[in-house]
């Protein structure tokens, strides 16, 4: 059993592979270490993986992928197990996120790597995924986020994974300087005072 566990854990970084039922959504959110951290404090996730989806070259890149010039999106790949969580509020989590009014950035980062997008993995979460797209839009009728089938997940570098964690300082300074937080509090207020 030890075995089978652990051989469970080494193949999550496949969005397709499922263990005991866990499922995987893949979304782009700007800056995946911010993803990571706001995806690691939601009640049933189980693991996060930051890497790559979107583009079509094998093995992308940090360097490939920010320079712009492929078709990657930072992204991060969601663990969750549905028992606690479904998809449908995995997705509203993502929504409240992100920015969807604008174009290839998020917050302070620019460029078509940073654009929003929900990768979907098989028709369930297309269909789940443009139902929550017409919700949002009754509150941001102009989105720029993109549901898009996901290419294939190539985890990110060993010194992304978990970079909040492992240099809070500054990570916390990179993410209050890109005016995140700020941006999503404006988001919803003016929303909730509607």
């Amino acid at each position: 059993m030890k075995e089978i566990l652990a051989l469970c854990a080494a193949l999550f970084t496949f969005p397709l592979f499922s263990c005991a039922e866990n499922q995987s959504a893949i979304f782009g959110m700007g800056c995946f270490w911010c993803a990571q951290s706001d995806f690691d404090k939601l009640p049933g996730v189980i693991k996060t993986v930051v890497g790559y989806d979107g583009g079509t070259e094998l093995n992308p890149t940090y360097e490939q992928v920010s320079s712009g010039r492929t078709q990657y999106v930072e992204s991060i790949q969601v663990i969750f197990d549905p028992k606690k969580i479904s998809y449908p509020e995995i997705l509203d989590y993502f929504w409240h996120h992100i920015d969807p009014t604008v174009k290839d950035s998020q917050f302070c980062d620019h460029g078509p790597q940073y654009r929003s997008a929900i990768f979907y993995l098989n028709d369930a979460q297309k269909a789940e995924a443009e139902t929550s797209l017409k919700k949002m839009k009754v509150q941001f009728p102009l989105i720029y986020t993109q549901i898009t089938p996901s290419t294939q997940f190539y985890p990110a570098e060993t010194y992304h994974q978990n970079y909040y964690k492992k240099n809070p300082v500054r990570y916390k300074y990179y993410r209050w300087n890109c005016g995140r937080d700020a941006r999503i509090q404006e988001l919803w207020d003016a929303k909730n005072k509607i």
